[in-house]
């Protein structure tokens, strides 16, 4: 996308509302990148001037020896002589002049030596020389320009300084720049992102338009009765096109289109936001009907008083501003502030309430469909061979995000270039998301033992994922170290899930004890191996028991533990809202069921030893498998049994 304009400065009256503001309009005089330049020029000039003065003397004198400085008074050629120290200057007669070859008006110099000539004067006076004395002491000149010179270097240091300090400061600006906004202004023809680039995101897309059609044809609307909203607050996880979709509207709204992130308001002087604020709002209605996108907006507007220490003097203030901006719009004043943020849960109330942030539009991560349109939108330009099958591709990028997506079109054209190839195949968006999720491959320095610890850990899930009715289906396994991981067991759903039954939830914990027994039926004891596992199952045993009611003993009753951040909460501390007594019926019913789970996964992994045996060693000779070859292994080693696979 083509730079936007600049930050502007100034007055926005003095512009074309349809143009970009650009640094220095409205504003007559700023501060100049070198304001010391003309003396420093002059200074050259003086200098310069001085040194031909005296190149020029110089060249009206003719230089002799001190020998024929003496021969010449011997012979009556020398009229007057001026002794400076070790410096003799004087004038010769027309005799001299001629003898010597000296130069009109007849001026010479020659140069005493150090030992003292006590006879010279002799000389001089016997040949009725005039002689005179001076000070050996520089000209005037060069006494100022070396006691002036390194206040001029310093002088100059510091100008240079200060300036280099003004203008990053205060953006270029001059003084009164200080608290302007520092939104940038888009025009429509110099962005390349529309809303037919946004994909996935259907609904808010709608919801968007809506607002967007209103600017273009507010009377329409009128008519009826409707009133423009106010503002539009963007919330989602990160990564689902919050700041695309205000890209793309800011390609397709044709009003001026004012952007800039909340961080960019907080200085750290009190006030400046709140100017900042004031200054972008004045921008947004004297060019009306217009849009005012603020990007991160829990920067600026999470709750007033809130965290550890109280609030943040400039951070409130500039909220203050924001409020008390988009409560004063005027009826017909065609302002609309989108803002995105992905907390919307520390956002202030008073931001959230009817007449500011009206409408509240939901960005969640894309499903099957979805992703296969955003897909179709980053591989628009990519050359793909026949085997790339979008649909599937979409099935097996569950939980991936707009983002991520994008990430990996771009990662299945790197792996394409850096194999040398004209068209991009299926194996290298294969190998780009299993680099996204897995990490990348790293080599492996594991002893014998610990590749087969590794291969019987990771069997052990895949048997278990396989053997169990409600669990992920498997999609491969490997035993190559990725990322953090030494082996990675990949399970991949069939369809989205929104809801999880028990009897999954149970599965699910199995097939995680499944590496940790495998180990302990194998080699007679577990390694630190399992502790990730451990880890996960713990938790989501937690969630079943103590939030979502899944034990008999504590019936349908939630006991959730507090999990806001002291720095983004509303409170320093939450009390626990049950008994001590709850807390350890909570920890009996946790460590109860994972003890269930666990005896009954050995049960079964115990019953099909045979299968975890062929399926380590294929690992240990192939290191990865994929879901065909796993079928294979699986169905000749008959793990398979229906009927006798249920661990409820």
């Amino acid at each position: 996308m083509p730079e936007p304009p600049d930050r502007q400065t100034g007055n926005p009256r003095d512009h074309d509302p349809q143009r970009p503001l650009e640094p220095g309009d409205g504003q007559s005089s700023q501060t100049p990148a070198w304001p010391w330049l003309p003396f420093v020029w002059l200074a050259m000039v003086i200098l310069l001037l001085f040194h031909y003065l005296d190149a020029t003397e110089r060249t009206a004198r003719v230089e002799i020896g001190y020998s024929e400085f003496r021969e010449a008074v011997s012979r009556g050629w020398v009229e007057d002589v001026i002794l400076r120290g070790e410096e003799i200057e004087g004038r010769l007669t027309p005799r001299g002049r001629e003898a010597l070859e000296a130069p009109e008006p007849g001026r010479f110099r020659s140069i005493r030596p150090d030992l003292e000539d006590s006879r010279l004067l002799e000389l001089l006076e016997r040949h009725e020389v005039d002689v005179s004395a001076r000070s050996a002491k520089p000209p005037w000149w060069h006494v100022m320009l070396v006691g002036a010179l390194p206040w001029i270097l310093i002088l100059g240091l510091l100008l240079w300084f200060w300036n280099r300090m003004q203008s990053r400061m205060m953006a270029g600006g001059g003084p009164y720049s200080f608290g302007r906004s520092q939104a940038r202004r888009f025009r429509r023809e110099n962005v390349t992102v529309t809303l037919d680039d946004v994909a996935g995101v259907e609904n808010a897309k709608r919801e968007i338009v809506e607002v967007v059609e209103f600017l273009r044809d507010p009377g329409r609307f009128e008519n009826l009765g409707a009133k423009i909203p106010r503002g539009i607050l963007m919330m989602g996880p990160p990564g689902t096109g919050k700041t695309l979709m205000a890209k793309a509207i800011a390609g397709s709204a044709g009003v001026p289109f004012f952007s800039i992130s909340g961080s960019e308001f907080i200085e750290m002087f009190v006030g400046v936001g709140a100017s900042r604020v004031r200054d972008l709002f004045r921008q947004g209605k004297e060019a009306a009907p217009s849009v005012i996108f603020i990007d991160e907006i829990d920067s600026v507007g999470r709750t007033r008083g809130a965290g550890l220490g109280g609030g943040h003097d400039e951070r409130e203030q500039t909220l203050n501003q924001i409020l008390a901006e988009m409560d004063g719009f005027e009826g017909h004043e065609a302002v609309i502030v989108l803002a995105a943020t992905n907390r919307p849960d520390v956002l202030d109330p008073a931001l959230l309430r009817p007449g500011r942030f009206d409408r509240k539009v939901t960005l969640e991560n894309p499903h099957r469909e979805a992703r296969r349109a955003i897909l179709e939108v980053h591989t628009r330009k990519m050359p793909l061979t026949d085997d790339v099958d979008l649909d599937h591709l979409a099935q097996i990028t569950i939980g991936f995000s707009g983002a991520d997506l994008a990430n990996l079109a771009n990662e299945a054209a790197l792996q394409a270039g850096r194999r040398n190839l004209d068209h991009i195949d299926w194996s290298c968006f294969v190998d780009a998301r299993d680099r996204l999720l897995l990490g990348a491959v790293r080599e492996s320095t594991l002893s014998e033992r610990d590749r087969q610890m590794v291969a019987y850990h990771e069997s052990g899930h895949a048997i278990l994922a396989w053997l169990l009715p409600h669990a992920d289906p498997l999609e491969k396994v490997t035993i190559v170290p990725r990322g953090q991981a030494l082996g990675v067991t990949a399970q991949m759903p069939d369809e989205e899930r929104h809801h999880y039954s028990e009897a999954y939830l149970r599965d699910r914990i199995a097939v995680m004890f499944g590496g940790r027994l495998a180990e302990s039926i194998v080699f007679g004891e577990v390694s630190s191996g399992a502790e990730h596992d451990l880890r996960q199952a713990t938790q989501l045993a937690r969630r079943m028991v103590a939030h979502w009611g899944m034990s008999s003993r504590i019936g349908p009753a939630s006991f959730p533990q507090a999990e806001e951040h002291v720095f983004l909460g509303r409170e320093i501390s939450q009390a626990r809202e049950y008994s001590e007594a709850t807390a350890a019926m909570i920890d009996d019913e946790v460590r109860k069921l994972l003890r269930e789970l666990e005896a009954k996964t050995r049960e079964l992994l115990e019953s099909h030893r045979k299968a975890l045996d062929a399926l380590a060693a294929e690992l240990l000779e192939k290191e990865t498998l994929g879901r065909q070859e796993l079928r294979a292994i699986l169905e000749q080693s008959e793990a398979k049994a229906p009927g006798k696979l249920s661990i409820q």
